[in-house]
């Protein structure tokens, strides 16, 4: 009953960290201890030895630990639930603010939170699409999302793109604006989940059910818009998100400064849906391969079926109130090119700009 779950502070853990403050933990009979966590490297050491139960990841992380990529050694681990949808963007510098066409981009510093990150692999996708190389015409480093607006005060990176709230802080303290939300690179897009190892969730059954009912009623609160005000009050607090209120709220409701002297209204800009969907895995693992993060052959749905677990997610999505969908598989769309998860090789092999 009691546990460590590992966060970093932004608005895409919102489900984990709203869950200790509301009582969804509570509810569920556990005594969680929500652990603030420097960097994304740091939670996935102590995930994987064991000093965290279970932790807020990005969505690409799982499948790296599992397949061995970027740690010292391979461990099963596993994604029951997508944290948020949308909710990041590209955050430019105010010197750039008439350098709008990424044609002009070459040259620039960015940064992510991760080398594995829906965030490196939207912007290397967005850059690519602008006829940028991601690796040679411009820099790209891993920064953690606390030291993101300090780093583009100091004119060390040019942009980033950045999970939420960093975007908004950016703006609220003057130091760069909002370029574009991810949402328009590809609507819907995973960014983080609630992950734990293959052992914990076969280990301790009865735990795992509970935290993860408590994580997806969490996810179905905060989906819907009306709590959203109340949310952003509860993490915004020092020993979570650690910002302002109205920053906060600002990438929660959807209405927001964007840096430019305008107010923009969208209150899809960040979301909450627990499905894991077997697609969303697949698509990052194209994006691992294509700039050699991954090498040789891939067993794509293979990888995504025993890292993704959806058949528990659809369950706890109806226990908790949310409709979960019909079709097991789901398509979409980046940058206006459709997606198809059955055929991976062929969707790889239609990029100009890619390492393998």
């Amino acid at each position: 009953q009691k546990l460590k779950v590992g966060f970093i502070p932004i608005t895409c853990a919102t489900p984990i960290i709203m869950a200790h403050p509301m009582g969804f933990y509570g509810k569920q009979g556990l005594d969680v201890e929500v652990v603030k966590t420097a960097g994304w490297a740091l939670i996935r050491d102590k995930a994987m030895s064991g000093e965290y139960d279970a932790a807020h990841m990005l969505s690409p992380m799982p499948l790296a630990i599992s397949l061995g990529v970027g740690a010292s050694r391979a461990v099963p681990w596993t994604m029951p639930a997508v944290e948020n949808i949308n909710g990041q963007a590209i955050t430019l510098s105010m010197k750039h603010k008439d350098r709008r066409d990424p044609k002009d981009w070459k040259g620039f510093k960015f940064a992510v939170p991760f080398d594995y990150s829906m965030h490196n692999y939207l912007l290397r996708y967005y850059l690519a699409e602008h006829g940028l190389d991601p690796d040679t015409d411009v820099q790209i480093r891993s920064v953690p999302p606390p030291e993101m607006v300090a780093n583009l005060r100091a004119d060390n990176i040019d942009g980033f793109l950045a999970p939420d709230p960093v975007n908004q802080r950016a703006v609220y303290d003057g130091v760069g604006f909002i370029h574009t939300l991810s949402k328009a690179i590809w609507d819907g897009h995973p960014c983080c989940a609630f992950s734990a190892s293959r052992e914990f969730v076969t280990a301790q059954p009865n735990t795992y059910q509970a935290l993860l009912k408590a994580i997806i009623e969490a996810t179905a609160y905060a989906r819907d818009p009306a709590h959203r005000k109340e949310i952003a009050s509860a993490i915004a607090a020092p020993n979570y998100l650690n910002q302002p209120v109205t920053v906060v709220e600002q990438v929660l409701t959807g209405t927001y400064a964007d840096g430019l002297g305008n107010v923009l209204k969208d209150p899809q800009r960040i979301d909450f849906d627990p499905m894991p969907w077997g697609s969303f895995a697949v698509w990052i693992l194209t994006q691992m391969k294509r700039w050699g993060q991954i090498k040789g052959d891939v067993d794509y749905q293979k990888v995504a079926n025993e890292v993704f677990l959806a058949t528990d997610a659809l369950r706890l999505m109806r226990e908790a109130g949310l409709t979960p969908p019909a079709d097991a598989a789901k398509t979409f769309s980046v940058m206006g090119k459709p997606f198809d998860p059955a055929q991976p090789e062929a969707y790889l092999a239609g990029f100009k700009i890619r390492r393998s």
